[in-house]
């Protein structure tokens, strides 16, 4: 599996080095071992013998898993590889310690499972500048080089589709084998062994890989690490995202504008506060997903089956919870039930809630900012989105609001996963809730669009949106509902009557209300200036005296005077 730049794993080829190209199991498979093909190998498992491809360092389980289940056409997300490894390290690390599993094997599995975690270099840049650049050490280069393509090699071992056998076991077992059979070389590189992959006897993935370890804890752990890192890599997106929100609140503060309140006309806002608004709101939900977080900090390994923590000894879970979180980062915590970390899935439902909250609300922005930008000619267009592409195949010169469609469409998947995960959350039955393989894929997938959609909305739209100042002055001159903050000095009938006759005839309430000699223009301008009309208080602060029409009294006594 090749993690594409966005860190998803790329649809699986028709073909792969690592795939047999024919079916490798039948449903009789044979109970003595049968002669391979060429260029596979014969290995067995509780059901029988079964060909495996011979470059392949997966097993025989992972074959049954692959031939099984060609589901989606897809790979485990990458997160959830690096999560299951980090898991088989931090486990071989503390039954190294508890003495169980001898030094030399589990040097190599941590060794194996290195190899898949280590970062690569990336190659240096192209640099324009005239400095002389120093020769790059050749040894150094073909060292990273190598490394780099036997993580390739290992990582396109994990071949099992999300959608699979209930609880994960086919990824477990895909792990357990991918760790045995490479460890299986690194020992027979230090002298002990055949070096052959499928000799189970020097590296075994039951036995050693998964020494006092279950499906049950070892996937549920696995999903919370990699929820905990792509919740990790979303913060500065969501950061990002955030800060452009606030600089456009900054910038636009002195733009007034009208607001909309049932799709109608309403009194003024300044477009800066409505910005400032969509900033909040996401840091307020990124807070929420922060809090939720921080539940998926438990984790449940050591529980072994049914959260007994059967062939678990307590020393290990210790250890394997602290190695864990040595190796991530992350500040994890040993279950205080686990029996209850087993069973319930409401951890991850937690998180996705709050990842379903944040879509709610970019679905929200995403419809206002298409609104403010609607027309050019016939819409609001009060705003200005930057143009990144073409936007009709038939209409020359039409650009869309393609960023904040892209925006919503994502947000619409985050809910449609959230939904999935409250199902399968709901489906555990007694000690265990198989679906936990759905529930893995689409929290990582919604973390992993979520991040990206982030990062691309605050560069691609949000830091480059535009104003349209006289546009959006010239809509809220023209608004009926400037009529309520004169509303508090000449009292609502009034103020309703001059409103009523602005839309009949097509005027502004300014041209009337100094066509009836009510205000001056100048007193006007004092009334209706922007920040007067956007925060708390009577606008004028009753410092202006109206000269009503005959038949109409002042709303209010003096202020101050008790009336």
């Amino acid at each position: 599996m090749t993690p594409d730049a966005a860190g998803q794993p790329k649809p699986k080829p028709a073909t792969s080095p690592a795939t047999p190209s024919a079916p490798a199991t039948s449903r009789a498979t044979p109970a003595t071992p049968p002669t391979p093909r060429s260029g596979f190998r014969v290995e067995k498992d509780p059901l029988g013998y079964l060909e495996v491809p011979g470059s392949a360092y997966y097993g025989v389980q992972t074959a049954r898993g692959i031939h099984n289940f060609p589901i989606s056409g897809t790979l485990p997300h990458a997160a959830l590889v690096r999560a299951i490894v980090q898991v088989k390290k931090a486990a071989a690390r503390a039954n190294m310690a508890t003495g169980r599993l001898p030094k030399r094997l589990g040097n190599a599995i941590v060794e194996a499972a290195d190899e898949i975690l280590c970062p690569t270099e990336a190659p240096a840049e192209e640099s324009d500048d005239l400095e002389p650049k120093r020769p790059s050490d050749p040894m150094k280069a073909a060292f990273e080089a190598a490394r780099a393509a036997k993580q390739r090699e290992l990582i396109d071992n994990f071949r099992i589709d999300p959608f699979q056998a209930g609880a994960g076991t086919s990824h477990n077992m895909n792990a357990n084998e991918v760790l045995a059979n490479r460890a299986i070389e690194l020992l027979h590189a230090g002298g002990a062994g055949s070096g052959k992959r499928g000799d189970y006897a020097v590296c075994s993935p039951n036995d050693h890989v998964n020494m006092a370890q279950s499906t049950n804890d070892v996937f549920p752990t696995s999903m919370r690490i990699a929820t905990l890192d792509l919740v990790r890599d979303f913060m500065p997106a969501a950061e990002e995202l955030i800060r452009a929100f606030e600089s456009k609140a900054r910038e636009f503060d002195d733009v007034i504008k009208s607001g909309r309140t049932h799709m109608q006309d309403a009194v003024p806002i300044r477009l800066g506060q409505e910005f400032a608004a969509y900033a909040l709101t996401l840091r307020r939900g990124v807070d929420r997903l922060q809090t939720a977080a921080n539940s998926i900090a438990e984790q449940n390994i050591g529980a072994t089956a049914v959260g007994t923590g059967l062939n678990a000894e307590p020393e290990y879970i210790k250890l394997v919870v602290r190695n864990l979180a040595e190796q991530t980062g992350h500040k994890l915590r040993g279950a205080e039930h686990l029996v209850a970390a087993t069973q319930s899935m409401r951890p991850m439902l937690e998180v996705s809630a709050a990842l379903r909250g944040i879509a709610v609300d970019l679905i929200k922005i995403s419809e206002d900012l298409r609104l403010m930008s609607s027309g050019p000619a016939t819409g609001f267009a009060e705003i200005t989105l930057p143009a990144v592409q073409p936007g009709s195949s038939i209409m020359p010169g039409k650009v869309n609001p393609v960023m904040a469609e892209c925006l919503s469409m994502v947000c619409f998947r985050v809910i449609g996963n959230d939904t999935t995960i409250a199902w399968a959350a709901s489906a555990g039955q007694l000690e265990l809730n198989v679906m936990m393989p759905v529930i893995a894929h689409t929290a990582l997938e919604s973390l992993t669009i979520l991040t990206n959609m982030s990062r691309a909305f605050a560069e691609f739209c949000v830091t480059g949106i535009e104003a349209n100042r006289e546009r959006a002055r010239d809509l809220m001159e023209r608004s009926s509902a400037l009529s309520t903050p004169l509303a508090p000095y000449l009292g609502y009938a009034l103020a309703a009557e001059i409103s009523k006759q602005a839309v009949r005839e097509g005027r502004t309430i300014r041209e009337i209300v100094i066509e009836r000699g009510i205000f001056t223009a100048e007193e006007l301008d004092q009334l209706l200036a922007p920040h007067e009309l956007t925060e708390p208080g009577v606008a004028g602060n009753f410092h202006f005296t109206p000269r009503l029409p005959e038949g109409y009294k002042p709303p209010t006594g003096p202020v101050g005077a008790g009336g």
